[in-house]
């Protein structure tokens, strides 16, 4: 079963308190090292079993942490900042990203991993170097990648959370001087779609069975698509995107639910029940294969319009603080705005303003409106509060609560909010 926010529909969204015991994974690299020889012997025997799958390395199959062990929510998390402007001016937005960046490098690099929730943090870092011109957090990526050897996890192929680290292998292979890429950097993301895409697929199941998928995986096939040119890449994901689509994609509200429990399951005031951050999820994963997708290639005017229509449905609910409650239609049963949802909108929508997608005067007050309600779950030592933790479905949480993907997202967020700007 999937390790990303798989939760049964009953389950809670209560918040977590992690940071005092956040797991010590450079310890565990170092178990893990120990343990090579034996580990190297059992590789061995599963290559002789499995003679037509080329196996992984070891070190691609250490164990795995906790997906839940992503943030935590301290009861005092101190006050909140004062030294922030949600002026939309260049200056003003890259001391808010700078902010809040060094403040998630601190306390996460420790704790640095392959999960799908890290992997959307690194994807916040990789722009908050490109918005500000200040590479400490491209460096920690890069240092982060070369200790895990560019390695995918790959113990569950073909689960799409664990390709989602391969946006950031391929984003570092794809920024070097061409004379000067390293083809390490991409050689094991490379390997693992390529299985992805030769394996036939299984009517009874789709790849991406969950709307968050269609950010995990689909990018990196986009990706690898403008490393090699080779269009199989974006023919199996436009393939995939659609099957996934059919099925949770609603043609009337214009929302994608999380997965097919969710297809009938209503909101307390009746309404259908669609999550915030699963559709950030998908709104993050369009902007990211638009990014790369040619203007002639014959389904673009398909992601277009979705876009299109999920962007002025996201707009049609936003609240009054600007932000999202993490069960869309039904923002009375809610206390707090969920930021990480609010995050990846904003994301997104500034994009497509950006790209003459979306009309900018009907739009930037939209996100003028969301940037600012972020920013007042800011605190003064940089900590980005009022994210849900892991999970599945609409649930509740404290105002400090604080999850690395939800950074990611504030993060990616403000760059696209910095090129609205007039920044670089």
């Amino acid at each position: 079963m999937p390790l990303a926010e798989l939760r049964s529909p009953a389950s809670s969204g209560s918040s977590l308190s992690l940071r005092p015991s956040f797991l010590d994974l450079r310890g565990l690299r170092r178990a893990s090292a120990l343990g090579l020889v034996a580990v190297s012997a059992m590789v061995g025997a599963s290559t002789a079993a499995f003679a037509q799958a080329a196996p992984a390395p070891a070190h691609a199959n250490k164990p795995v942490p906790d997906s839940k062990a992503s943030g935590d929510a301290p009861d005092d998390p101190g006050p909140l900042a004062t030294d922030i402007s949600s002026d939309l001016k260049p200056k003003a937005i890259q001391a808010v990203i700078k902010k809040v960046a060094d403040w998630q490098v601190k306390v996460a690099e420790p704790t640095f991993n392959r999960l799908w929730t890290y992997a959307a943090m690194y994807d916040g870092l990789l722009a908050a170097s490109d918005a500000t011109g200040d590479p400490t957090f491209r460096n920690a990526v890069e240092k982060y990648s070369e200790e895990e050897q560019w390695l995918l996890i790959d113990n569950r192929f073909p689960h799409a959370d664990d390709e989602a680290m391969g946006k950031s292998y391929m984003y570092l292979y794809l920024r070097d001087p061409k004379a000067q890429r390293k083809p390490v950097r991409m050689a094991n993301t490379n390997e693992v779609m390529d299985r992805l895409v030769a394996r036939p697929d299984d009517p009874a199941k789709l790849v991406w069975w969950w709307c968050d998928a269609l950010y995990m995986a689909p990018p990196v096939l986009a990706q690898l698509y403008k490393a090699t040119g080779d269009r199989k890449y974006l023919d199996y994901m436009d393939k995939e995107w659609w099957q996934t689509s059919a099925k949770l994609y609603s043609p009337t509200d214009h929302l994608y639910f999380r997965d097919e429990r969710y297809l009938t399951q209503k909101q307390a005031n009746g309404k259908s029940l669609y999550w915030s951050r699963g559709n950030g999820w998908v709104l993050g994963g369009l902007v990211k294969v638009l990014e790369i997708m040619p203007k002639n290639y014959p389904s673009r005017p398909k992601y277009i319009a979705q876009f299109k229509e999920m962007a002025e449905a996201v707009k049609n609910i936003q609240g009054e603080d600007g932000l999202w409650r993490s069960g869309l239609l039904d923002p009375g049963a809610y206390e707090l705005p969920e930021v990480s949802g609010s995050a990846f909108f904003t994301y997104a929508i500034a994009y497509g303003i950006n790209e003459h997608i979306l009309d900018r005067k009907t739009y930037l007050p939209v996100v003028e409106k969301s940037w600012k309600g972020m920013l007042q779950h800011v605190y003064a030592d940089g900590r980005l509060g009022s994210i849900q933790p892991v999970d599945a479905q609409p649930g509740k949480f404290k105002p400090s609560s604080s999850h690395v993907y939800g950074v990611g997202g504030f993060l990616m967020a403000g760059y696209q909010m910095n090129r609205l700007a007039g920044g670089k």
